[in-house]
């Protein structure tokens, strides 16, 4: 993803032919610990595409759209599956679709996998040069209060391999590192304490290659958890967030966050700013929710791009993947 141009796909001829699509499994459910938020999601997008004539279909989970591509029913995949075990967010899905030459949405193996690891993303990019918080990988047996001294307090605890805030914990007290580790420990894989960042949450969603306006979360509580996000009606949202040169300064990393992790097609970079103005990348979502208390469609929203058109836009992404397109 590059650039900041305006997204063309509804002067497109297909757009006025839905039937250059051909059979869409709008892929939703599955078994992760984000099933009921991808089920909503997926309601919400088939709807959306079936009202503009496209042939979607629902499918819920991996194994029921194996079934489908075996008996030929399936020409291309919405994916909306969250997270990973059994979500469609960690490459392993992506995968799969590739080698059958089945065309999907959202970005490929690497961006997938990348992106779902938030330790490799960090690791990206530091390597890159790209802000993001300090933190360290928390393993079995680590001495985690040693690793919030060297953060110091307070720190944020976590899963990697996490999303919608599944499992995570803000931490202040040094008292309260056990009960944070253990939380984020039901979960598989290693931990992540990250500093935590005293300022604004902000989030931006990228489609094909353009930055949309960027979103200021203010919950309603201390911050924005599970409930703040799919479940409060409490939860304000400022968009554009920022103005003139800061809100172009944030398009352009969450951009390049995107083309640092090879993620194509669309997204949403979380990301921080602290009371000084300076933005630090939290992490990439590669199938962001879709829900009405999601960020994507308000972006979209601000930006012109009704509901209906933006999921017409993330399909139109799949047709890149045809002649082997990243997606843009």
């Amino acid at each position: 993803m590059s650039g900041n141009n305006p997204v063309t796909a509804g002067n497109a001829p297909w757009v006025r032919d839905p039937a250059r699509f051909g059979r869409v499994a709008v892929l939703l459910g599955g078994s992760s610990s984000e099933r009921e938020v991808s089920l909503d999601s997926g309601a919400n997008i088939l709807a959306a595409l079936q009202r503009q004539g496209v042939d979607a279909f629902a499918i819920d989970g991996i194994p029921a759209l194996v079934q489908a591509i075996a008996a030929d029913r399936v020409d291309r995949v919405f994916n909306i599956l969250h997270g990973t075990r059994g979500g469609g967010e960690d490459g392993v899905l992506q995968g799969l679709l590739a080698a059958l030459s089945v065309p999907f949405t959202g970005a490929g193996v690497l961006g997938s996998a990348l992106s779902m690891d938030k330790v490799r993303s960090k690791q990206v990019w530091q390597t890159l040069g790209l802000p993001t918080p300090a933190y360290r990988v928390i393993r079995a047996g680590d001495d985690i209060a040693r690793a919030a001294s060297q953060l110091g307090l307070p720190v944020i605890v976590k899963p990697a391999r996490e999303g919608s805030s599944v499992g995570i914990t803000r931490v202040h007290e040094s008292a309260d590192l056990v009960v944070a580790a253990e939380l984020a420990a039901r979960h598989d894989g290693t931990l992540l304490m990250e500093q935590l960042i005293q300022g604004d949450e902000l989030t931006v969603a990228v489609l094909a290659d353009r930055a949309l306006p960027s979103i200021r979360i203010i919950p309603a509580g201390q911050w924005y958890d599970y409930h703040a996000k799919y479940l409060a009606e409490d939860t304000r949202y400022q968009c554009p967030a920022l103005t003139g040169a800061e809100e172009r300064a944030v398009g352009e990393l969450a951009l390049a966050a995107c083309r640092a992790l090879d993620v194509t097609g669309w997204g949403r970079v979380d990301i921080m700013r602290d009371r000084q103005g300076n933005n630090f990348l939290l992490e990439v979502n590669t199938a962001p929710g879709m829900t009405s208390h999601s960020l994507v469609p308000k972006a979209a929203a601000t930006a012109g791009i009704d509901f209906d058109a933006l999921c017409l836009q993330v399909l139109a992404t799949s047709l890149a993947a045809e002649t082997g397109g990243d997606r843009r």
